[in-house]
């Protein structure tokens, strides 16, 4: 069963690139725009992250918080974040927990890899209730960014 528009959102606690926790909880009041990606570095992720960097003024400008979260190590997002410049926080989920409990995790992805986070995109209201989910079987395809704008609205 997948979470529900309605739902409370699962909290979790990740380090970020700085090897800090950064809670879901700390962002309580804003709403929240969560990103997993299978795998940094990869083509169809970087593209997913470049499109909110580049829109990233407009989540600030509507009190709206970014998080992008996969299964890589706190150092490979770090140097994933550096080389593309990105102003949002990068977490890790290297146990894979935070990608199961949002239902966005392969069992078996690409070259036998085991437990990569799907591609997902949630938005959270200010209570930290699910108002958008949208989980993609298919790596190769993106999020729809503009339903995800429209919600953030």
């Amino acid at each position: 069963m997948s979470l529900q528009i309605g739902q409370p959102a699962p909290q979790f606690t990740l380090y970020s690139t700085e090897v800090k926790e950064v809670s879901l909880a700390d962002f309580k009041g804003k709403k929240v725009v969560i990103h997993f990606f299978p795998l940094a570095f990869t083509g169809v992720c970087t593209t997913q992250l470049c499109t909110m960097r580049d829109s990233f003024g407009y989540y600030d400008g509507l009190n709206a918080q970014i998080l992008g979260i996969s299964v890589d190590s706190p150092f490979t997002l770090a140097k994933f974040k550096e080389e593309n410049n990105y102003q949002f926080p990068l977490l890790s989920d290297f146990n894979k927990e935070v990608s199961a409990a949002y239902e966005a995790l392969y069992q078996e992805f690409a070259f036998g890899l085991k437990g990569v986070s799907k591609r997902a995109a949630f938005v959270l209201d200010e209570e930290q209730n699910v108002i958008y989910a949208e989980v993609l079987e298919n790596a190769g395809d993106l999020p729809d960014f503009e339903a995800i704008a429209e919600k953030v609205k």
